[in-house]
């Protein structure tokens, strides 16, 4: 069993401003997928903040993927990679190359996103944007090898080739 926490990073669902769309979506293709939600939480856009709970969903509760949804743009206030590039001990740059390469398909306007990808630990965290459409999009790009991933951190298979005679 997989389980992933979900980090929605928006100031003004943090607030109650506006109604979260993004995190219910990863939570529901999560489950639809057989994936356990072992954590889900609405924060502001401020990286100590965002910092501390990857921290804690990948120390303390010991995740296998952490999501985080917004603050990946050119907004001031959008500081979701600078704070996970605080916390990640390894880069894992191929996924959201992939996002990039898929999403450039779909609108020019994905070149903008900042995103970026990392490991702590045994976690994967995946920076994904804040629209509803763009998760659905980002999260049909990177589900089908994140298992793989997350077995390979666990320790449970080594081998990233995939046999061709089948």
């Amino acid at each position: 069993m997989i389980r992933v926490g979900i980090l929605t990073v928006s100031d003004r669902g943090a607030s109650g401003e506006r109604e979260d769309q993004s995190g219910p979506l990863i939570k529901e293709i999560m489950q639809n997928r057989g994936w356990e939600t072992a954590a889900c939480s609405i924060i502001p856009d401020e990286r100590k903040k965002i910092a501390q709970k990857l921290i804690e969903y990948a120390d303390d509760l010991n995740i296998d993927v952490v999501f985080t949804t917004g603050g990946t743009g050119f907004a001031p206030r959008d500081v979701t990679p600078e704070a996970t590039l605080d916390v990640v001990e390894r880069l894992a740059p191929g996924l959201v190359q992939a996002i990039l390469f898929e999403s450039l398909k779909i609108t020019p306007r994905a070149m903008l996103s900042r995103a970026v990808s990392g490991i702590r630990g045994g976690t994967i965290i995946v920076n994904l944007p804040g629209s509803p459409k763009a998760v659905r999009e980002c999260l049909d790009v990177v589900l089908p090898a994140l298992e793989h991933g997350v077995q390979i951190l666990r320790g449970e298979t080594g081998d990233c080739a995939e046999n061709q005679d089948d």
